[in-house]
């Protein structure tokens, strides 16, 4: 590890090996949006119907389907029934995807089962040292106690995968677990035991092999459970062994996206196969804009694996700094925030006036000049962000080109431009809402990548004199960042505007500059075996703790899904490596809104004491109490539901690990209840760090278990103090139980919104 430099805490070391932003056509965003309509008349839609009323269970999934045909229209001919019939769905809904028109679908409203239909989303994706950063140590620790995940199936919704790739080579794993139904649809022996399943779920297109001809699959399944590849290297600059989080769990691929998009119903399908196969926890790095979780197919089906027993992992989105931006909000699923790592992949640009600033790039060319060459602006010719054909009226050969970030041009794009226009090197700056997260990209020629600060003194320092001068000097990859991790610009804040009484996200992981596997060589690299790329997104994060959950599932085989996350929540870091709060994008600290419960702690989450676990009939009161219909409930759960007959409770109510609470006028009064999973006879205590403004008090104080698996409750009230922080409308706070012996330490974060 180096050394010299600071000392790493041995927590945060898990994560160095596995992302970046996904920049290429998605401008570092990888999350679900909307496609326009297709020009045909039929459209994909999904439709929700009741069970029938009849229904005998010879073989019921024929009894299903055949109950499902019977909703299409009976115009048309069989073979034209086979082709319009896409899905039929068994685990994450009662119903079906089909193949419709409008007028067809009025039709279908009026028969007798009919419960609703909803057009087909389009969505996009969100887009090697980590497990060391996470504390993860070959051979000690956690990650040998959890057995590096073994016995544990991931599925991996995404891009599909490149089978060949050495990361999933088998060597040292056992076979699959005999509860184990999936298939493999390539061909020959390119699965084995841990490459166990892959599956193609693009309805919309011809080539239903799920080979990744797009590269963000291969990454974040390589994250999440890749084998270890020894003498792996990118650059000659990332070298060494390279392995995903959870190396000895199995891996099940899904393909539900391709360069064009992700379709609603194909996640749906994914979600359905990945249940009935037998997947033990589900890593999905996509999303989309807020809806209600009955119109969101993320929310479905991870609803319906939640059931089963099997946790989810979401990327949180990469449309951040905007407040309520968030994506994958339902609390069923652990929403996952990205941060940075302790290496950086320097690359220091040094003026004239000998001023020198640190930024950082992934190609680090070995025979570029450190002679001072001119530098210029490309905002002197109107458009400063280097878009094509930008700097064909300004004199760039052989210069120093500085572009801005932004304006709708790719990172690694901006450089092509200057590249085009004969410039020599590159020097790219940050914008105010980007301010100090800085990306290591593969660039085409000699660049680095600063702060917004830096930018504003290169940029002064251009005006005032005539012949501006600049070089680049490039220093390869430094551990030791203290001020790691720290929440990038690009990950996406709460609050979360479909359950805003749902602190969201949940957690942060490693998502800045990760190192994972990739189907091809890079460019700039013209010998590769071994390829491997650096990328960044809460698409990478999000596999971390994918990986982290197979790790927690191995160790606690009879955890639930809830329980896992409150473990990952209650024992969050929220400290960086200089013992100093976690920092924003900005270098102020991070909010619950950014940061979540903090950065994940693997170690700590093995043993956290105590947990707050959630059943999937407790959703149901919650899910009344967000104003839903009982269809629309029915549709999330898959069962009818009189919401009139349920006792319905605020959204603050839930047993989740946080709290957030819209606070007026009258005190607020919530229950938690807490099971013990640390030592049978205990003694925790309640402290308090309340939120600036508000009273908050806990009854007990005190908890004393006499047993393992004990439940016990208490409740939280919440009352306006005298004082409040008037300019942000919110405060925040937290509370923790804390044991007798100090070995346990339970924070649940607070978060305040005043009305």
């Amino acid at each position: 590890m180096g050394k010299k430099g600071c000392r790493v805490s041995p927590v945060m070391v898990v994560f160095f090996l596995v992302a970046l932003l996904f920049m290429s056509g998605f401008s570092g965003i990888v999350a679900f949006q909307q496609m326009p309509a297709e020009k045909s008349m039929l459209k994909t839609y999904i439709v929700h119907v009741n069970e029938p009323e009849d229904k005998v269970s010879a073989e019921p999934s024929k009894d299903l389907e055949s109950w499902y045909r019977s909703f299409l229209p009976a115009t048309t001919e069989s073979m034209d029934r086979e082709l319009r019939l896409v899905y039929s769905y068994r685990h994450v809904l009662r119903g079906f995807a089909a193949r419709l028109t409008e007028e067809e679908v009025k039709a279908m409203e009026k028969k007798d089962g009919f419960v609703s239909a909803t057009r087909e989303k389009i969505y996009q994706l969100h887009t090697t040292n980590t497990p060391a950063f996470l504390g993860l140590h070959n051979r000690s620790g956690f990650w040998k106690g959890s057995n590096y995940g073994e016995g544990v199936i991931i599925g991996v919704l995404d891009t599909g995968v490149y089978p060949e790739h050495p990361s999933f080579n088998d060597d040292g794993m056992p076979a699959p677990p005999a509860k184990w139904k999936g298939t493999c649809k390539f061909n020959g022996t390119l699965c084995n035991n841990k490459l166990i399943g892959a599956r193609s779920f693009e309805s919309q297109s011809l080539n239903k092999a799920p080979v990744d001809d797009e590269g963000h699959g291969t990454h974040t399944a390589s994250t999440a459970a890749g084998n270890y590849v020894k003498q792996a290297d990118l650059y000659g600059i990332v070298k060494g062994t390279a392995a995903g989080i959870a190396p000895r769990a199995h891996l099940a691929v899904y393909k539900i996206c391709s360069q064009a998009g992700c379709a609603g119903g194909d996640i749906l399908a994914a979600f359905d196969a990945a249940i009935e196969d037998g997947v033990d926890v589900i890593s999905l790095s996509v999303g989309g804009a807020s809806s209600p979780f009955y119109n969101d197919p993320i929310a479905l089906g991870a609803f319906a694996a939640f059931k089963k027993g099997i946790f989810v992992s979401c990327s949180a989105g990469n449309s951040g700094p905007a407040a309520s931006s968030v994506t994958n909000e339902a609390p069923w699923i652990l929403t996952v925030a990205a941060s940075t790592h302790y290496r950086k992949i320097v690359a220091t640009a040094i003026l004239g006036n000998k001023e020198e600033f640190v930024g950082e790039s992934l190609y680090q060319p070995r025979n570029f000049s450190s002679k001072l060459l001119p530098l210029v602006y490309a905002g002197a010719n109107g458009d400063p962000f280097c878009g094509p054909g930008s700097l064909e009226n300004l004199n760039v050969k052989g210069k120093v080109v500085l572009c801005d970030r932004g304006g709708g041009v790719d990172r690694t794009a901006k450089g092509e431009e200057v590249k085009r226009a004969g410039g020599a090197a590159m020097i790219h700056v940050n914008g105010i809402n980007d301010s100090y997260s800085i990306l290591a990209d593969p660039h085409v020629l000699p660049a680095t990548h600063l702060s917004y600060a830096d930018g504003l003194k290169i940029k002064s320092y251009i005006k005032s004199t005539s012949k501006p001068t600049a070089t680049i000097l490039f220093k390869g990859a430094r551990i030791g960042d203290k001020l790691a991790p720290e929440i990038t610009s690009f990950s996406s804040r709460g609050p979360s505007l479909a359950t805003p009484g749902i602190l969201k996200p949940d957690i942060t992981g490693p998502g800045v500059s990760i190192v994972a596997a990739w189907p091809a060589p890079l460019l700039n690299v013209t010998r590769s075996t071994k390829t491997f790329n650096m990328i960044s997104g809460t698409s990478m994060s999000c596999p971390h703790l994918s990986g982290v959950a197979a790790l927690l599932k191995s160790s606690h085989p009879k955890w639930s899904p809830a329980a896992i996350k409150s473990a990952i929540m209650t024992t969050a870091l929220t400290k960086n490596l200089k013992n100093q709060p976690i920092l924003d994008e900005k270098h102020h600290p991070a909010d619950f809104f950014a940061v979540g419960a903090g950065h994940v702690n693997p170690s700590k989450a093995s043993d956290p004491g105590l947990v707050y676990d959630i059943e999937p009939n407790d959703y149901i009161p919650y899910l009344c109490g967000l104003g839903y219909s009982d269809a629309q409930v029915g549709e999330i759960i898959s069962r009818k539901v009189n919401c009139s007959k349920e006792s319905s409770i605020p959204e603050a109510e839930l047993n989740y690990p946080s709290f957030s609470v819209a606070l007026g006028s009258k005190k607020l009064k919530f229950k938690r209840i807490v099971t013990n999973v640390g030592k049978a006879d205990s003694y925790y205590t309640v402290l308090i760090y309340p939120p600036k403004g508000v009273k908050v008090v806990v009854k007990p104080s005190k908890i004393h278990f006499t047993k393992l698996y004990e439940k016990k409750s208490y409740t939280v009230s919440f009352t306006k103090a005298a004082s409040k922080d008037s300019k942000k409308g919110y405060a925040q706070g937290f509370l923790k139980w804390v044991s007798s012996t100090a070995t346990y330490s339970v924070r649940s974060h607070i978060s305040v919104t005043f009305e």
